[in-house]
C-alpha cells in the first residue's frame, strides 16, 4: 500500500505542544507491558499500514518519553492493552472498542497503531486530551469508562 496524501498540521503547529500541558497536568501512565508492545510496533514497522505513519510514530515515541510508569498491577481506571473502554471524541456519542496491540485488529477493537489508540493508551477513566486526526485537525477524547476484559480478570 502506498501512502499519496500524507496529512500535515497547519503551519506553526507542533502536536508535542498539545500534549504538554496534558501530561504536566494529568499525566499518562504505561505498564511495561504496554511500553514493550508500543516500542515492538515501532520497531516491528507496525504502524505502516495507517494513514499517516510518520505522525503516529511520532506520537507513540513521544508517549513513550512523557509517560510515567504505573505500579503493577495497574489501577482499574487505567487504558491498558487489552482493555475494554468506553470514550467520547468532541461531543459524538459514546464509543467502545478493545484496546489492541495488534496492528490489524477486527471488529470491536481500538489498535494501539491508529491515532485514537495511540492517544488512548495511558489515559485514565475522565481525562481528556486533545486527539489529531488523519485529516490534521485536531478534537478531544474523553475516558468514560474502562474494564478489564474477562481473561485479564483471571490472570
Amino acid at each position: 500500500m502506498t501512502i499519496t496524501r500524507i496529512t500535515h498540521l497547519p503551519t506553526g503547529s507542533d502536536f508535542r505542544s498539545l500534549f504538554e500541558r496534558s501530561a504536566v497536568e494529568t499525566g499518562f501512565l504505561l505498564t511495561v507491558d504496554d511500553r514493550l508492545g508500543i516500542e515492538h510496533l515501532l520497531r516491528q514497522r507496525g504502524t505502516r499500514n495507517s494513514p499517516n505513519p510518520a505522525l503516529l510514530n511520532g506520537l507513540l515515541r513521544h508517549k513513550l518519553r512523557i509517560s510515567r510508569g504505573t505500579p503493577e498491577p495497574a489501577s482499574p481506571d487505567l487504558v491498558v492493552g487489552g482493555c475494554h473502554v468506553t470514550y467520547m471524541i468532541s461531543g459524538e456519542g459514546a464509543r467502545s472498542g478493545v484496546l489492541s496491540m495488534n496492528p490489524v485488529p477486527g471488529m470491536g477493537y481500538v489498535p494501539v497503531a491508529s491515532l485514537l489508540g495511540a492517544t488512548l493508551i495511558g489515559m485514565r477513566k475522565l481525562q481528556k486530551v486533545p486527539l489529531l486526526r488523519d485529516d490534521g485537525q485536531i478534537d478531544v477524547v474523553v475516558v468514560l469508562d474502562v474494564k478489564p476484559l474477562p481473561d485479564r480478570d483471571a490472570a
